[in-house]
């Protein structure tokens, strides 16, 4: 069963940039939302950016004009660049794949911005 696979977290400071993937190849599926999550220490999971296939991205607030989501459809890849991180992003980032029913969610890849 094909689970959302994330990677490119790390430790970084203020103003410093990461670009996370997600990977949920292997599903045979044309996969139409993808998503990026995010859960700080002590917070809710909060959404962070999606995109639709046709290219459609919606953001949070928070991330906007900093964070870039895009995918590779026939790949269904995706990515989130991000841009002059700040210490509220610090966070476990997770991949959401609806689609892929009761695995939709990867095991996340942890963000730390130190001040």
């Amino acid at each position: 069963q094909v689970q959302p696979v994330e990677s490119g977290g790390g430790l970084v400071q203020a103003g410093d940039s990461l670009r996370l993937s997600c990977s949920a190849s292997g599903s045979g599926l044309s996969i139409n939302v993808m998503a990026w999550y995010r859960q700080g220490p002590g917070k809710q999971r909060e959404l962070v950016a999606s995109i639709l296939s046709g290219g459609r991205k919606n953001y949070a607030d928070s991330v906007k004009g900093r964070f870039t989501i895009s995918r590779a459809n026939r790949a269904n890849t995706m990515y989130l660049q991000m841009n002059n991180l700040k210490p509220e992003d610090t966070a476990v980032y997770y991949c959401n794949v609806p689609e892929l029913g009761l695995n939709a969610w990867g095991k996340g890849t942890q963000v730390t911005v130190s001040s």
